[in-house]
């Protein structure tokens, strides 16, 4: 049975992305996963042997990620499909008929008047029957939130606003450096240290003045989030963290809104339309995150630059579908979308009864700014052992000074390509435990990552597994060491 591994995974299969397994089950297949590449227990399974609730599996187009499924027998299925969380449909709408839902009411639609020079900007939609006129003052009626205006958040900004959605309010609360323009092109070399919701307003006002953009140079938190969304038909998500998609999730899903769900990492993507109808919400589909360092995030992990445009524009272009009222949309679906090797694939999810959202019996009845290594169970109580840091300039003094101690640098290839670090034992999390022999236990380990959490993950993994010499997590990782590094490199080789 040929086995695809997304690329958040594939730490822990050895860099492999497809893999031939043998089994007549899920079950089976599982367990010979982890007896051929034993480091996938940890990125796959929980302490209790369950599979984690940030993974999904599938088996060709259906769902098997139930593990009462996981003892059916698998006939004619050509492959499974492990898909990770990166941070129905209505199909009668090909006539673009009145009958067709939209977000966007009848007595909005009438009230916008389209001048002779509006009939010229967007003759194009005009000419489609699936539009037209009603369709295109059903856009300018709209009112749209974009939370993110970074990779994701470029194309959509932009494609919503030459599409001529009346209202945009952008949320953000970074400033633009030189790092963001290779992804980012909604702002250029001129933006740089400028807000990013400044840069995207004067984008927005080039391509249509007309156009009302609301910056809000803020971070959603669980005390502005329902207010920063009062009023408005649809919210998109371009973020690019597990705790923002979250608390955007619940919301959304507590305010009645749409939500427009994407997501990218390396060479792959993922979109989605959560809360409408009777669809499901993120929590449906991913009840939780991966634990801090887990997994890398697209910060850590990097992005091919076309790929947000190519996520982006089908936010944008799910987001118009809700709007006109055609088409058939992603609610219930998950689009799956592999640009290295050019594989896509539409993936039903369920609407969870279990949800402790939208669910039967829900628990969650405001958004709550949660604590996400306590979400994750990584957050040390008073009874564990505190995990100590260095400072990048006392390593670099340690170093200096010829201290006998053993750095082990926990990150990616790739990353380490860019800025490496002198002399360090490279093991990645996944391999820490059967690789502990490897360290000397008498003297001082310290890891080292990108901004000093899987560090600290690496840490605890080695705790758990028994080794008891001196452990010391990189404070900042190598961003805040990064400087010192190649001040010094010459002297420490």
């Amino acid at each position: 049975m040929k086995v695809i591994i997304s690329a958040t995974l594939r730490t822990f299969f050895g860099r492999t992305a497809e893999t031939e397994i043998q089994g007549n089950t899920i079950g089976e297949i599982l367990q010979r996963i982890t007896e051929e590449y034993p480091d996938t227990g940890k990125g796959l399974f929980d302490e209790n042997g369950k599979i984690r609730q940030f993974v999904r599996i599938y088996a060709d187009d259906r769902d098997y990620t139930d593990p009462e499924k996981h003892n059916e027998l698998l006939t004619d299925v050509q492959e499974i499909l492990l898909l990770p969380f990166v941070a129905g449909g209505a199909p009668d709408g090909s006539e673009g008929s009145e009958n067709n839902a939209s977000i966007i009411s009848d007595e909005r639609r009438k009230e916008v008047r389209l001048d002779d020079k509006e009939i010229e900007r967007f003759n194009k939609h005009l000419l489609l029957r699936e539009v037209g006129v009603k369709g295109q003052k059903r856009i300018r009626a709209a009112k749209v939130v974009i939370v993110g205006a970074g990779a994701l958040g470029s194309p959509v900004i932009q494609y919503l606003a030459a599409a001529g959605v009346g209202t945009l309010k952008i949320i953000d609360f970074d400033e633009v450096s030189l790092g963001n323009l290779q992804s980012q092109v909604l702002h250029s070399s001129r933006d740089v240290k400028r807000p990013k919701v400044a840069s995207a307003r004067d984008t927005v006002r080039n391509i249509d003045r007309s156009i009302e953009v609301i910056p809000e140079n803020t971070q959603l938190t669980a005390e502005n989030a329902l207010q920063l969304m009062e009023g408005y038909d649809l919210v998109i998500d371009c973020t690019d963290n597990y705790k923002a998609r979250y608390l955007i999730n619940d919301a959304c899903i507590l305010s009645g809104i749409p939500l427009i769900f994407g997501s990218i990492y390396q060479f792959e993507g993922q979109v989605s339309v959560l809360g409408y109808g009777n669809g499901p919400c993120l929590r449906c589909i991913y009840p939780e995150p991966p634990a801090p360092g887990l997994v890398p995030t697209c910060a850590e992990g990097g992005t091919i630059s076309p790929l947000s445009g190519i996520i982006g524009s089908i936010q944008a272009n799910e987001a118009l579908k809700l709007i006109i009222g055609i088409g058939e949309h992603l609610s219930g679906k998950l689009l799956t979308v592999d640009t290295l090797g050019l594989r896509s694939r539409v993936l039903s999810v369920k609407h969870s009864c279990s949800c402790p959202l939208c669910g039967d019996n829900p628990t969650i009845f405001a958004p709550e700014d949660f604590d996400y290594e306590e979400f994750c169970g990584l957050k040390e109580d008073e009874n564990d052992i505190p995990v100590e840091g260095l400072t990048p300039k006392e390593l670099a003094q340690r170093i200096e000074h010829g201290d006998p101690i053993t750095i082990v640098d926990v990150r990616e290839p790739h990353e380490r390509a860019i800025v490496r670090f002198p002399g360090a034992l490279v093991i990645p999390i996944g391999q820490l435990a059967r690789r502990q022999k490897e360290l000397n236990p008498e003297q001082d380990t310290i890891f080292i990552c990108k901004e000093g959490k899987r560090s600290i993950l690496a840490i605890n993994t080695l705790r758990e597994a028994g080794y008891k010499g001196p452990l010391y997590n990189l404070k900042g990782g190598m961003d805040a060491m990064k400087d010192i590094i190649f001040t010094n490199e010459g002297g420490w080789l």
